[in-house]
Parts: C-alpha cells; structure tokens; sequence
C-alpha cells in the first residue's frame, strides 16, 4: 500500500472530499430515519392515513435541500466549472500586489 504524506496537495483534495461525501451520506441517513419517525407519527396522531399530502410536507421541502447538498458534493464543478476556484484564487492574489 501507498504511503501518504499529510503535505500531498492531492491526498488532501481527497480526504477533503472523502470528508464531503461522508457529510452528505450522514445528513442522507439522518433524514431518511427522521421522516420515517415522522411519516409514522403523524398518521398514527392525525388517524388520516399515507394519503395526505400534509404528511409528507417536512420530507419533500427537507428533500429538495438534501438534493442541493448531493448536487454540491457529487457534481461541484457543475455550475462554476473545474478551475473556477483556482483562477479566483489567483485573480485575489494579483490584485492585491
């Protein structure tokens, strides 16, 4: 196996984004065990059944931001592109010399 060195740009790159998916795979879990608790609760409570739309409020709106956390980790160069950051990077630092 491969030794990493801490100071590797591109081993940091990818623990960092090791780190991301992580987050969103966690946040994923969280919110599928949460709105089964509440999917459940609520129909148990209100005695309307899966049928109403008012069940599933908290899943579908909690939903769109999951899918915005998945599109920003899965597919982060989709709107400002592949080198975005590192040319903003250097644009900063030539205008403060």
């Amino acid at each position: 196996m491969e030794n990493f060195n801490d100071n590797d740009i591109k081993y940091l790159e990818a623990k960092k984004r090791v780190k991301r998916i992580k987050g969103f795979y966690i946040h994923a879990l969280i919110y599928v065990l949460v709105n089964v608790g509440l999917i459940i609760t609520n129909t148990s409570i209100t005695g309307e059944g899966f049928s109403s739309i008012d069940t599933y409020w908290t899943a579908i709106f909690w939903g769109i931001g999951l899918v915005g956390h998945g599109l920003s980790v899965f597919l982060p160069n989709l709107i400002l592109g592949k080198n975005w950051e590192e040319e903003k990077i250097r644009e900063l630092m030539n205008k403060n010399k």
